[in-house]
């Protein structure tokens, strides 16, 4: 269907408001079936007789690794096929995966689960940041994708929360097939509700049977623009460490403050709601109303957030006050989130509508890679050997199965066992917040070329005018 650029109903207040409701549903689901596995580690862990690097692969590298390889070429065929029923097609496949995490009996099954989960996922961000582009001017694009990954705090809130208590009444594997099945159905449903829309929409460009740019243009372009690529590399070197602790961070709560796995998953979810909330609003409206004096903004508001928060995360991480350790962990993961919106509309806003779903899938590919993949693994990985030295010196570490004693041993090797256990996370992810400092210096530096490589339409529809 041919739709009129001026006056175009896609434009609409009303249809606009469905269009960011319909996304937030969807961005709801994606993050809602991360959480379930991020809260239920424990059982898992246990049941399945899995050590901390494994549970690092499993939330890390097993997810992120077709995310990644998928993320570009499904950035590639949004430029020229129906990003509506992509992103539909992505939501059914990750929660058919979801259903099928809960089936699994071994890491080898979970693995290839999370696999399929990540597959998935790979459709989301990258088509759903096109459109927003397409239906809203660059002045707006970081606080409507804001609203949308509202759906991440969402998410994690009602998948911690259905975790934790369908685990505590039923089994873990119940709950994934909780969050599994009503996704299913959310993907279908985007397909009645919404249209694709031209591209440049928004842009006031005029509509075009020619082919988008090919790839190596499309390279040439991002190559050119040294700011943008310093926001690509910034935004992966902060989701390394925002994955890091996010991943084990319900795990932290249940191992260093001794909650059980439902108020692990109570108090996991509230911590990432409020701070995922707060950090995605704060960031990107207040960097939107900012650019308006200096559009320098953005990429400034990231770097300033990604400073104070591994500070604030030394103090968290250093105490056992659960009312005061939930405070800090909340204030710490807002000033932490103030890149992540920002970030995708500043590359929307250097790139022509055509290249902008390509843009950002590069951004989420090494996002994936060294955030998702490498971030939670190497929390996994340090944690075990942090463990092991902290167990007398790494002698008989192995007693501990999994890190927990085995079944009826003596008191004082369950406790050895446990304090092993909490001290080696604590100082894995005391580390791992420390790589945040090098993503504040790289927001930075791109923001010294900004101005210069910001995209400028060539023609409005609207007003007639030429740049």
């Amino acid at each position: 269907m041919v739709v009129k650029v001026a006056g175009s109903p896609l434009l609409a207040p009303s249809y606009r408001r469905l269009l960011v409701v319909s996304m937030l549903v969807i961005c709801t689901f994606n993050f809602a079936d991360r959480a379930v596995f991020s809260v239920l580690v424990q059982p898992i862990k246990a049941d399945l007789k899995l050590t901390d690097f494994q549970i690092g692969i499993l939330q890390g590298l097993s997810f992120a690794i077709l995310y990644a390889l998928l993320g570009l070429p499904i950035g590639r065929l949004a430029e020229y096929y129906n990003r509506v029923r992509i992103v539909a097609i992505a939501t059914a496949i990750w929660s058919v995966m979801t259903v099928a995490t809960g089936i699994s009996q071994n890491f080898i099954q979970l693995m290839f689960s999370r696999v399929g989960v990540g597959m998935g996922e790979a459709g989301f961000v990258a088509p759903t940041s096109s459109l927003v582009a397409d239906h809203f001017p660059a002045n707006r694009r970081a606080s409507i994708m804001a609203l949308v990954m509202l759906g991440t705090p969402v998410g994690i809130f009602m998948g911690s929360l259905v975790a934790g208590w369908v685990a505590d009444q039923w089994h873990w594997r119940v709950a994934f097939w909780a969050l599994g099945i009503p996704g299913v159905v959310s993907a279908f449903l985007l397909t009645v509700v919404l249209r694709e829309p031209p591209r440049g929409l928004a842009d006031g460009i005029p509509p075009t049977q020619d082919p988008p740019p090919d790839f190596m243009t499309f390279l040439r372009v991002v190559i050119s623009k040294r700011s943008m690529l310093c926001m690509i590399l910034a935004g992966g070197t902060a989701g390394f460490g925002m994955n890091a602790i996010g991943q084990f961070l319900a795990v932290y709560l249940a191992r260093v403050l001794e909650m059980s796995i439902r108020e692990a998953g109570a108090f996991y979810g509230t911590i990432s709601g409020l701070s995922l909330g707060l950090g995605l609003l704060v960031g990107s409206f207040g960097t939107d109303w900012l650019a308006k004096y200096d559009r320098r903004w953005p990429a400034w508001g990231s770097a300033i957030g990604l400073v104070l928060a591994p500070l604030i995360y030394y103090l968290a991480f250093g105490t056992r006050d659960r009312l005061l350790a939930s405070i800090l962990l909340t204030t710490a993961g807002s000033l932490l989130l103030f890149y992540y919106a920002p970030t995708i509309a500043m590359i929307q806003n250097m790139l022509e509508p055509r290249m902008r779903a390509s843009g950002v899938a590069l951004f989420t590919m090494l996002f994936t890679i060294f955030g998702a993949g490498m971030g939670p693994t190497f929390v996994g990985f340090m944690s075990d050997h942090f463990a092991k030295t902290a167990f007398t010196g790494g002698v008989f570490f192995e007693l501990c199965t999994g890190g927990l004693a085995p079944d009826g041993a003596l008191p004082a090797l369950a406790s050895a066992c446990d304090a092993a256990s909490a001290q080696g996370l604590q100082q894995a992810l005391y580390l791992a917040v420390s790589v945040l400092f090098v993503s504040a210096l790289i927001y930075y530096l791109g923001s010294r070329s900004m101005l210069r490589d910001l995209y400028v339409p060539v023609h409005n529809l609207y007003t007639g005018r030429t740049s």
